[in-house]
């Protein structure tokens, strides 16, 4: 599984340990995996890890902030909407998907030790604490130019995260196809109802 879109595929030290790192504490649980062994798969010495990241911890916090969704979504707000409703929340949905999809392993491991690690916990409630209040200033921003139903902003934008949230999570923890609905369907179809629900 692939975390970052590296271009020529050439990583720096920092990310191709983040990766490794990743990897190893998926396989084998934050706890267990030690920073030699990390060091090791990365082909580099442990005091480099170190100089790098200085813990395993701190090493787990800047892979979340790497690699999560945010920094995408604010690009695509700032510079891809083009004020229709459905083709955004197409986007936006899309995008989701693709970065939740390709970090699924990181997004275990903070499940599983989010109460081991109380600040990994704290950390991962930003990321949908800023894609809820892009969402609801989109909302606003929709209603004032008349494309959008008189309705609470931050509601939608909550019902919107739950949604792509919901189905992000039952394929991340099946042990087996839920449904034979592609995401692809499921993306299209449910946008295409929500955008319609909101339309004047």
């Amino acid at each position: 599984m692939r975390y970052v879109n590296v271009g020529n595929g050439k990583l720096n030290t920092s990310d191709k340990i983040l990766l490794v790192a990743i990897d190893l504490m998926a396989e084998k649980g934050f706890k267990t995996v030690t920073t030699k062994e990390i060091a090791t798969a990365a082909g580099i010495s442990e005091m480099t890890l170190y100089r790098h990241f200085g813990s395993k911890k701190n090493l787990l916090e800047q892979g979340i902030d790497r690699f999560h969704y945010t920094w995408e979504m604010q690009k695509l707000f700032k510079e891809k909407l083009v004020w229709d409703l459905q083709t955004d929340l197409l986007l936006i949905s899309k995008t989701y998907h693709e970065v939740m999809s390709r970090n699924g392993k990181m997004f275990l491991i903070t499940l599983k030790e989010r109460h081991n690690l109380p600040g990994i916990q704290k950390k991962m409630k930003n990321y949908p604490q800023q894609l809820k209040e892009m969402l609801t200033d989109y909302f606003t921003r929709m209603q004032v130019r008349g494309k959008m139903i008189p309705t609470n902003p931050e509601t939608q934008a909550m019902s919107f995260i739950w949604m792509n949230y919901g189905a992000f999570m039952t394929n991340l923890i099946a042990d087996e196809p839920f449904t034979d609905v592609s995401m692809e369907e499921f993306m299209t179809t449910s946008v295409a109802l929500f955008a319609r629900g909101l339309t004047p």
